[in-house]
């Protein structure tokens, strides 16, 4: 990036306000609302995803719900909640068919927690039309070396069918959580059973 010249702002250029309430009727485009609903219901599927890990944390610690969501919201990533479950799943599961299950469900949220994260943690842009062009994304990336800021992804069609995809993904995996949690009940209790002779030996 190019530095100003002595004497000019670094600040961006301030947005044309008027010309953008002007453009209010035009914000309801049929793309736009598309783009916006896609979003919302992106974060619905999203959210009710990582509420699960609640009662999955509850089956692996062995406690009661109030005590796994304490745990839940302590940590306040949803990165450092997924390898909690991973870590604790080692050590209370030996069913490895279970421990597969859980493992790919967790890798496949966290897929989509990526493309979540990239619009939720974005700024948007805006062309003349009231038209959302692109993300830009607020974070640094290093990449060999070199540091870049504001990556832009266009909001195209691709772009679309990628969030459609995602939200059809969080919802096979909502279902496969709640078919998981009995298997990963009986998994638990059968090696809390086996551990419970050779504590007591």
């Amino acid at each position: 990036m190019r530095k100003p010249a002595r004497g000019q702002s670094v600040l961006p250029p301030r947005p044309d306000f008027a010309a953008q309430e002007a453009l209010a009727a035009q914000r309801s485009s049929g793309r736009r609302l598309t783009f916006m609903n896609l979003i919302g219901d992106l974060n619905l599927a999203w959210s009710n995803n990582e509420s699960l890990f609640i009662y999955v944390l509850m089956v692996l610690l062995g406690t009661d719900e109030r005590a796994a969501a304490i745990v839940f919201a302590t940590l306040n990533t949803t990165r450092a909640r997924l390898d909690l479950v991973q870590r604790l799943a080692k050590i209370a599961v030996s069913d490895r068919a279970v421990r597969n299950e859980l493992t790919d469900v967790v890798e496949r949220f966290s897929a989509a927690t990526r493309l979540r994260n990239d619009f939720s943690h974005a700024t948007f842009v805006i062309d003349d039309h009231g038209e959302i062009t692109h993300t830009q994304h607020m974070k640094v990336e290093e990449s060999r070396g070199n540091l870049r800021f504001g990556v832009r992804r266009p909001v195209d069609d691709a772009r679309l069918e990628e969030i459609v995809h995602t939200i059809r993904e969080l919802d096979t995996l909502n279902r496969r959580i709640w078919d998981l949690m009995p298997l990963l009940e009986a998994a638990t209790e059968r090696q809390r059973n086996r551990s419970e002779p050779e504590r007591r030996g």
